[in-house]
């Protein structure tokens, strides 16, 4: 079974003590596998993980996995991903496939359109509203999508900024501990991202922090762009595994950007 699976995630589960000799069936089955790998390695334990876990017990290649099979992995996976996951009612908009396109300066603009309409519809519930993601890093491959960040006093009081969001012309997708995520309603580009985080909390920064050192370390730079080029070829249309299978360089860069802050003094 372990020549099935990729090497490091076979030396994960020989750490997290399970075999990955033994046939994934049973107790010894994928989700129960995947559980004991998050329990051990935390974030590090990715859906992407769980999808080579399924995928070795079928046999075939994790790409290849049926989407109805990834469709149940991920609505078992999500919640534990993200603490407190639930999706907000929503009519549904058709499949969108993955595209990564080259730097566009124009990007920089279409943010600042945003933060004026998200900061007119919200006043003083926006701390700050800034840029994040792949499109805030100038020469930086991207999904030709902007992502702004909404810090906000009280992430909970969904009063105070909910309907205000709404307003600017988007709607609420799905909520989690750490943030609440809008995007723009069936119908309409799909060219704008809302996440809306606590202000001074670990999700506003660790994004702000990403985003600053790619900035100053264009080698981390070119290798964060080729890696979203080859992950958008092998997952075109997952973008929950796409997302997820970023995970292991965003740890590893976040954990070397930790020591650049700290040497540089940065700050959030």
């Amino acid at each position: 079974m372990d020549d099935a699976l990729p090497d490091e995630l076979a030396a994960r589960m020989r750490g997290a003590g399970i075999d990955p000799g033994v046939p994934l069936r049973d107790e010894n089955s994928p989700w129960p596998v995947w559980l004991r790998l998050r329990e051990r390695y935390g974030r590090r334990a990715t859906l992407i993980d769980l999808y080579h876990l399924e995928a070795a017990r079928q046999a075939v290649p994790p790409e290849a996995l049926p989407a109805a099979d990834r469709e149940r992995l991920k609505a078992a996976a999500l919640p534990v991903i993200f603490p407190g996951f639930t999706e907000a009612p929503w009519t549904g908009r058709p499949g969108e496939g993955i595209e990564v396109v080259g730097y566009d300066p124009d990007w920089p603009r279409r943010f600042r359109r945003w933060q004026g309409r998200l900061a007119a519809a919200l006043g003083a519930a926006a701390v700050r509203i800034e840029h994040v993601g792949s499109t805030s890093v100038p020469g930086l491959a991207a999904k030709p999508v902007i992502d702004v960040q909404v810090s906000v006093s009280d992430l909970g009081d969904e009063e105070s900024y909910v309907a205000a969001t709404e307003s600017a012309g988007l709607v609420l997708r799905t909520r989690e501990d750490a943030r609440r995520f809008f995007r723009p309603p069936p119908g309409t580009p799909r060219d704008v991202h809302v996440h809306v985080c606590q202000a001074g909390g670990q999700w506003e920064r660790e994004h702000l922090l990403f985003r600053d050192y790619l900035r100053a370390r264009p080698e981390a730079r070119a290798q964060y762009g080729e890696l979203k080029r080859e992950l958008a070829a092998v997952w075109p249309d997952d973008r929950a595994g796409y997302t997820e299978a970023k995970s292991g360089f965003i740890l590893d860069t976040l954990d070397d950007a930790e020591q650049w802050a700290a040497a540089a003094g940065w700050r959030p």
